[in-house]
């Protein structure tokens, strides 16, 4: 386990998944974890973890890569996702380096590991700085190959409880609209006069039962609030979509938590990427580095 501080925040980061553990705001932990680090093996739903090599999902288990068809394990469904039954989520990253502030963590994925192409290293830097909580992403792979790198962190600005009362804005014009395994049509919708429109602030669960786990476009940042106690939480990001989960298919009896305990704003790439040539791109070839960044900033 590392330890991470700086001014009014606390943060823990186990190497098995990258896990963020604990991210303490003014001493509440605003996220869903689990006390024994024995628990990510069986009981976890991505608490905390980073997903990869592919985060989200890919339709049926395959994709055409400079014409060649690779197969991945399917394990939602007819589809893969989070990278396979063995995804980045369940290995042990390395401690790469590390301060009071700040640590990284690599991992290196064989080729043809869950199907893909490529041997690939990763990096997540998870940094403490003030009142932001920074994740820096790195790539490499020594064939072309497909990645997108994600944290899946359940947050609960109350610190427990139902997050439906949860305020969201987003700056988010657009979503992409699903299947019924959800895989994307392929459109890129309006989210006007939908219960998809979060540009004004708006409650969780005020629409659509709460039943949120769609990839929106961003145009801009998000900013969640808790009206009880006030603490807003910023994301910026350089990702192109931010996947947006109420929480509403946690299971209290396989995990310690219930449906809408905690929200996830998992910034990354489209779903299914591989399979639709009209999302921005999630290819990555030998010579290429994938870089990406998202800052949680807390505010009272």
């Amino acid at each position: 386990m590392i330890e991470l501080e700086s001014g009014a925040l606390r943060a823990r980061v186990l190497p098995y998944g990258a896990v963020l553990q604990s991210l303490e705001v003014g001493g509440v932990n605003v996220v869903l974890g689990l006390d024994d680090p024995a628990d990510y093996l069986t009981r976890s739903r991505y608490f905390g973890a980073v997903v990869g090599r592919y985060a989200n999902r890919i339709a049926g288990g395959r994709f055409v890569l400079d014409g060649v068809e690779h197969t991945l394990p399917v394990n939602n469904g007819a589809n893969s996702l989070h990278g396979g039954v063995k995804g980045f989520d369940k290995h042990d990253w390395t401690v790469a380096r590390s301060s009071p502030k700040s640590v990284t963590l690599s991992l290196t994925s064989p080729d043809g590991d869950q199907g893909y192409p490529g041997e690939l290293t990763a990096t997540i830097t998870y940094t403490l700085d003030g009142d932001a909580l920074r994740l820096d992403y790195t790539a490499v792979a020594d064939a072309p190959t497909v990645v997108n790198l994600t944290n899946h962190t359940y947050f609960n600005l109350a610190g427990g409880g139902d997050v439906r009362g949860h305020v969201l804005r987003m700056d988010a014009g657009r979503y992409l609209p699903v299947d019924d395994g959800k895989i994307p049509t392929g459109e890129l919708a309006s989210v006007r006069d939908t219960p998809f429109d979060f540009t004004t602030p708006t409650a969780i669960g005020q629409r659509y039962g709460a039943a949120y786990d769609h990839c929106f476009v961003l145009d801009g940042g998000i900013r969640v609030t808790e009206p009880v106690s006030g603490l807003a939480m910023e994301v910026a990001t350089t990702e192109p979509g931010v996947q947006f989960y109420a929480g509403g298919m946690l299971d209290p009896t396989a995990t310690p938590y219930g449906p809408f305990s905690g929200f996830c704003l998992e910034t990354q790439h489209f779903p299914d990427s591989p399979n639709q040539p009209h999302f921005p791109s999630t290819v990555l070839r030998p010579g290429e580095r994938l870089k990406s960044s998202t800052t949680y900033r807390f505010t009272a």
